[in-house]
């Protein structure tokens, strides 16, 4: 679920796992099957509780490792260097690009 190709440029943005002052617990989850699993949620639109066991991790462990990689930004800066490296390839067509913007209301008349 998880090319190498896309591990690769992951492992270059995704913080080191935090330290445990005191040692000891349960091993931390790899990386690359938290990832996977966060694809899989993704892109099934099942929920987090409904994680199928063949990842070997739970729903919340992938949800908990989802909040924590959003929070340090991972996904913004994949997607920046995933542009780049597409980019640098010469594969990105920008004639096929849109740009958004949201609308949000002006409280007290402001412009």
């Amino acid at each position: 679920m998880v090319p190498d190709s896309l591990w690769e440029l992951f492992e270059r943005v995704v913080p080191p796992a935090p330290e445990r002052p005191q040692g000891g617990g349960r091993r931390r989850c790899g990386d690359r099957e938290v990832l996977a699993a966060i694809i899989f949620v993704a892109t099934s639109g099942c929920t987090w509780n409904q994680l199928p066991p063949g990842f070997g991790l739970s729903g919340v462990t992938a949800f908990r490792r989802f909040t924590e990689w959003s929070e340090a930004r991972v996904w913004a800066k994949l997607h920046r260097l995933v542009l780049d490296e597409l980019g640098a390839r010469g594969e990105l067509d920008w004639s096929r690009c849109a740009i958004d913007s949201v609308s949000v209301r002006a409280l007290k008349g402001g412009s």
